[in-house]
């Protein structure tokens, strides 16, 4: 089904505002996302991508300053982070313009084709480490969203006390089966609320807040960094290990499922046996966490000696790695959103997160976060 997006006046009278030209009506089914999209190039020929943040969410308008705080900053630091380029935008209508990069694959494609290589992950450890070092002035005005008090929410440790409403009249049977489990694990709540202090007390940087492999586009040889809606001043160690948690994750996705033993809710396999075929298959894709950190490292090592606190941040590696931990539950969290009951997968991926969040420094080294 089509989005009318494109056609919209707020849309068009926007792209006018802005001497772009006016966008077609789509064909066929437009980019999908939270928000809504629409691409194509303008009757003037240039290529457009319009997002509309849903003003119907409670946290749309903070997520559009944060972006534009992004914007802002990118726009007055030529060594930020390379992103699509930011052409306007509408703060009443939540409407934001960048150029199309029409052809440009994600980088969870990437990966999935076996192309999102070492190089690549060096690549993309030198964007954080660059966006990780930028001077805490780097944003042209105060106020423009991340000087804002609110917090990342993310692990949501009021839920391991009890689930708010709203959550839970409208979550699917495996997510309350997830919570359900995930409350009695005393033990991981308490991990998960001393490494939101040891966040609290880290050095922070401007972070991207929200890293993913799909937030990764590469196009004519080139990679780019996009959906900066929860950029901020926070722990550097979010994005580092939402980058290896990245590739944790796909390496437990990787277990090799065709066992009828792991298709069911109930697996045959002893959790053991589970753990030990996503180990292996993390070793495969270690690579890619070693070239990241070596990126990364790299490029907060060359910065300004002011600017530069990641690198004196002895326990940025330990503390990423439990967010990693906590990336792989919450990725698990995301697919039982579909379903009716977990998975021997989902259960396999939060007895991992588990393990990382409880005992990081066991596990920094294998996860390629060596110091």
């Amino acid at each position: 089904m089509t989005d009318d997006l494109a056609t919209t006046p707020a849309v068009q009278g926007l792209l006018e505002r802005l001497g772009l030209g006016l966008l077609p009506p789509p064909r066929g089914d437009g980019p999908t996302g939270r928000n809504r999209n629409a691409a194509g190039r303008t009757t003037t020929g240039r290529a457009v991508f319009v997002k509309q943040l849903d003003a119907r969410q409670p946290d749309a308008a903070r997520r559009f300053r944060r972006q534009l705080a992004y914007e802002e900053a990118a726009a007055a630091r030529p060594g930020s982070p390379a992103s699509p380029e930011c052409l306007g935008w509408d703060a009443d209508e939540l409407l934001i313009v960048f150029e199309w990069l029409e052809g440009a694959r994600s980088g969870s494609d990437l990966a999935s084709d076996e192309e999102f290589g070492d190089e690549l992950a060096c690549s993309a450890g030198e964007m954080i480490g660059a966006l990780h070092s930028l001077p805490p002035d780097a944003l042209p005005a105060p106020g423009t969203g991340t000087a804002e008090p609110d917090p990342i929410l993310l692990p949501p440790l009021e839920f391991f006390d009890a689930l708010p409403l709203a959550y839970h009249t409208q979550a699917s049977g495996a997510s309350l089966e997830a919570w359900g489990m995930l409350q009695r694990d005393t033990e991981l709540a308490g991990a998960l609320r001393r490494l939101r202090a040891e966040e609290a007390a880290a050095p922070p940087a401007f972070v991207h807040g929200d890293l993913r492999l799909d937030q990764f586009l590469l196009h004519g040889g080139r990679l780019r960094l996009c959906d900066w809606e929860e950029f901020r001043r926070a722990d550097p160690a979010r994005d580092v290990g939402a980058f290896v948690g990245e590739w944790l994750h796909r390496a437990v996705l990787d277990i090799p499922s065709k066992d009828a033993e792991l298709s069911g809710p109930s697996p045959q396999l002893s959790h053991q046996d589970v753990v030990e075929r996503g180990v292996a298959e993390l070793n495969r894709l270690r690579t890619r966490n070693v070239a990241f950190w070596e990126g990364y490292r790299a490029a907060t090592a060359s910065a300004p000696a002011a600017s530069a606190a990641a690198s004196a941040d002895p326990g940025l590696p330990v503390r990423a790695t439990a967010f990693a931990g906590w990336h792989l539950i919450d990725r698990m969290f995301a697919s039982a959103e579909q379903r009716p009951r977990l998975t021997a997968i989902d259960r396999a991926a939060a007895g991992i997160g588990r393990s990382a969040v409880l005992h990081p420094e066991k596990f920094t080294t294998v996860l390629g976060l060596e110091a």
